[in-house]
C-alpha cells in the first residue's frame, strides 16, 4: 500500500533528561529537514511524540533518505488513522488484502504508546486486528504464525493516530550531527582516515577535515582523492558545511629529511601533524583530534611510535578504528560509499624509507624537539601558509 507518513525511531536520545531530549529531537529533525533537502525529498511537514518522530510524505524516496541521517536507528513507511482500534483494524485488513496469498501466515505485532485515550492493550490490538485481517482474506485460508510468519503486519497506535507498516528500514544509528561539538580530523586521501571521521560524525561530532600536502614527496593526484572522499563524506552532513584545510607540509618534511634520523621520518611526520592538528583545533574552538590509526597497521601505527607521535600534544586524540583490521574498515568503507574514491589511483609518499623504525624511543623524539627543530617555528611556518577549501557533495 501507499504509504504517508514515515515513522522515525532513535535510540540514546530517548534516555536523556527532557530537556536534552527535546534539545537532540529538535536537532534531529533539522538534520531531518536537510538530508531530504538535498535528496530533493519532498514532504508536507514533520511532528514529534515522545519516542517517535513522524515525517508526513509519501515521497518514495523518503524512507531511504532518512535512514541516512546520523541518530536515526530505524524507519518504516506507513499509513496512518484515527487512533482507534477499529481504524487500525481496516488499514489492517487492506493491508492483508493486498499482501496475504493463498494459505500464507501473517502475524499482527501490535504497539501502544500507553496513552491517556488508550483504554485498551496491545494484546487487544493485536486480537482485533487480526481477526479483521484474517476475516478480509478468509477465502485464501490464511494462517497465524506469531513466529515466523510470511507477513509480519505492524500496528502501532499513538495519541496522534494509527500506524500501520510491514517494512523496517534499518537506519545509520548514532547521535544526531552537532550535537557533540567539533572534532579536527586528519585525512590522508587513503581508506582509513574518511571511515574514521564518518564514525565521530556518527556519534554527533561536525568534522573539520585537514589534510598534509607533502609535496614534493606526492603530487596533487592524493590531495585530490582526499577532496573527493570529503565530497562524499560531506553528503552525510547536510545543512553542516565543511571546510578543509589544507597544510604544506612537505617543506618541514624535506627539512627533516636533510638532517634528521631517517628511520624517524614517519614518526617525525606523524608528530608534527598533531601539533599542527592542535593548532587548527585551537583556531577552529574543537575538542579533540581524529586519526585513521589502526594499532600495527603502519609503521606509524605501532604502540611504540604512537606514543612518540604525541609527545607534547596535551590534547584528546581519538582513534575509532585503533582494534579493527583492515579488512573491517574495508567492508565499513564499502557500505559507506567511500571505498572505490579512497582506492583511485593516485602518487604515495615518497618520503617513507626504506627501512622506518617500528619501534621508536620518545626519547628521540625529545632529542628532535630540543637539538635540532624548533616545532614552533614548523607548525607556524603551516599555519601561515595553509590553504581553505570549501567542500560541499
Amino acid at each position: 500500500m501507499d504509504f504517508d507518513t514515515v515513522i522515525v525511531r532513535y535510540g540514546e536520545i530517548a534516555i536523556k533528561s527532557d530537556q536534552i531530549r527535546r534539545k537532540y529531537e529538535d536537532l534531529l529533525i533539522k538534520n531531518l529537514k536537510a538530508m531530504m533537502g538535498q535528496d530533493q525529498v519532498a514532504y508536507d511537514r514533520i511532528s514529534k511524540e515522545r519516542g517517535r518522530i513522524f515525517v508526513h510524505t509519501r515521497d518514495p524516496k523518503a524512507p531511504e533518505s532518512i535512514a541516512r541521517v546520523f541518530g536515526v536507528v530505524s524507519c518504516s513507511p506507513a499509513v496512518s488513522a484515527r487512533p482507534a482500534i477499529g481504524d487500525a483494524a481496516a488499514v489492517a485488513a487492506a493491508f492483508g488484502r493486498e499482501l496475504i496469498k493463498d494459505h500464507q501466515t501473517f502475524a499482527i505485532i501490535p504497539r501502544h504508546s500507553g496513552g491517556k485515550n488508550q483504554p485498551f492493550t496491545s494484546q487487544d490490538i493485536g486480537r482485533t486486528c487480526g481477526d479483521a485481517v484474517f476475516e478480509a482474506v478468509k477465502d485464501r485460508h490464511p494462517k497465524v504464525d506469531l513466529k515466523n510468519p510470511d507477513h509480519a503486519i505492524h500496528v502501532e497506535i499513538r495519541d496522534s493516530g494509527s500506524y500501520v507498516f510491514t517494512e523496517i528500514v534499518k537506519g545509520v544509528g548514532g547521535m544526531p550531527l552537532g550535537s557533540q561539538g567539533k572534532m579536527v580530523a586528519m585525512v590522508s586521501g587513503g581508506i582509513d582516515s574518511p571511515v574514521a571521521a564518518w564514525l565521530m560524525m556518527k556519534r554527533g561530532c561536525e568534522i573539520v577535515p585537514v589534510f598534509f600536502h607533502n609535496a614534493p614527496y606526492f603530487d596533487d593526484t592524493t590531495m585530490n582523492r582526499a577532496l573527493d572522499t570529503l565530497r562524499e563524506l560531506s553528503k552525510w552532513c547536510p545543512g553542516h558545511g565543511m571546510t578543509a584545510y589544507v597544510m604544506p607540509h612537505g617543506p618541514n618534511l624535506q627539512a627533516f629529511q636533510e638532517k634528521g634520523n631517517q628511520k624517524y621520518t614517519c614518526v617525525f611526520c606523524k608528530h608534527l601533524m598533531y601539533k599542527v592538528a592542535r593548532a587548527i583545533a585551537e583556531k577552529e574552538g574543537a575538542h579533540g583530534i581524529v586519526t585513521g590509526s589502526s594499532i600495527g597497521q603502519v609503521a606509524s601505527q605501532t604502540s611504540n611510535n604512537m606514543l612518540a607521535e604525541i609527545y607534547g600534544v596535551d590534547f584528546p586524540i581519538n582513534h575509532p578504528l585503533i582494534g579493527m583490521d583492515k579488512d573491517e574498515i574495508v567492508e565499513l568503507s564499502r557500505r559507506i560509499g567511500l571505498f572505490d574514491l579512497s582506492t583511485k589511483k593516485a602518487m604515495g609518499c615518497k618520503a617513507v624509507p626504506k627501512h622506518p623504525s617500528i619501534h621508536g624511543h620518545l626519547e628521540e623524539v625529545i632529542r628532535m624537539e630540543r637539538e635540532q627543530f624548533d616545532f614552533k617555528a614548523l607548525v607556524q611556518y603551516e599555519m601561515d601558509n595553509l590553504q581553505r577549501v570549501e567542500i560541499s557533495g
